[in-house]
């Protein structure tokens, strides 16, 4: 099978939503060192080579919203789609104390070869949804690890992303702070948007209504805890939609 560097699920996908899943996998294709970073089974399983049960997540939540998804196929460790073409981490030679050998003496004909390979297909595909129709709502989903090395525990289940444009994210926070078993953290563990990155280069850019979910990868370590966490937050999505008035 020919090899291809996103997923897209969209036949019969009508609503406004458009889910996105950027680090969906940890695959490194053939292509980039023979398939390999040279990192142990165990680092490419954490969460500095992909967003663990983000994707699934992600399915089940555009299911539930009737919207197209669309998730990559590749490592962020081969090239980070959430960064733009001009940042130092979009290849990183060191995260959360691991070395990444692949990626250790990377070239600028490296890089572009990698940019045309995986990370334009993806966004060329992530454009192609935005402009499906003029009201797009764009909702990205990813996860975090609940505590990077030598660092505090993450206390949040879940964060909300999101830079000056909070349409969406004031009212979704709202929401989810009604939620009593909830932690919510608005823009933990990170701040928001980054230049550049997907939803400013896609929702931002556009003047699209967006937010970005991030869960912690603990909560949704199960297919069952992902389905869970997306049959909870569709309904919520949709209220936070409407109370936005967007």
């Amino acid at each position: 099978m020919t090899y291809q560097a996103y997923t897209t699920v969209e036949k019969g996908r009508t609503a406004r939503w458009l889910v996105t899943c950027d680090h969906a996998t940890n695959t490194v294709p053939d292509s980039v060192n023979g398939g390999s970073l040279g990192l142990t089974p165990e680092d490419m399983a954490r969460h500095i080579a992909y967003d663990p049960g983000a994707a699934g997540v992600a399915a089940r939540l555009a299911e539930k919203l009737n919207g197209p998804f669309v998730h990559t196929n590749f490592s962020r460790l081969v090239i980070d789609p959430n960064r733009g073409e001009d940042d130092p981490t979009l290849v990183m030679r060191l995260y959360d104390g691991s070395v990444i050998p692949a990626n250790r003496d990377v070239d600028e004909a490296e890089v572009e070869r990698r940019l045309n390979a995986f990370w334009r297909l993806y966004h060329g595909e992530v454009a192609r949804l935005v402009a499906r129709r003029p009201d797009t709502v764009y909702l990205a989903i990813h996860s975090f690890a609940p505590r990077l090395r030598g660092r505090d525990n993450r206390p949040w289940q879940i964060g909300i992303l999101h830079g000056a444009d909070d349409r969406l994210a004031r009212p979704l926070i709202d929401r989810l702070n009604q939620e009593p078993d909830l932690f919510v953290g608005e823009n933990e563990p990170y701040g928001g948007h980054l230049e550049g990155d997907a939803v400013d280069r896609h929702a931002i850019a556009n003047s699209l209504p967006n937010v970005l979910i991030e869960l912690r990868n603990d909560v949704i370590a199960t297919e069952e805890d992902q389905i869970a966490w997306a049959d909870r937050l569709a309904p919520i999505m949709e209220e936070a939609l409407v109370e936005a008035g967007l």
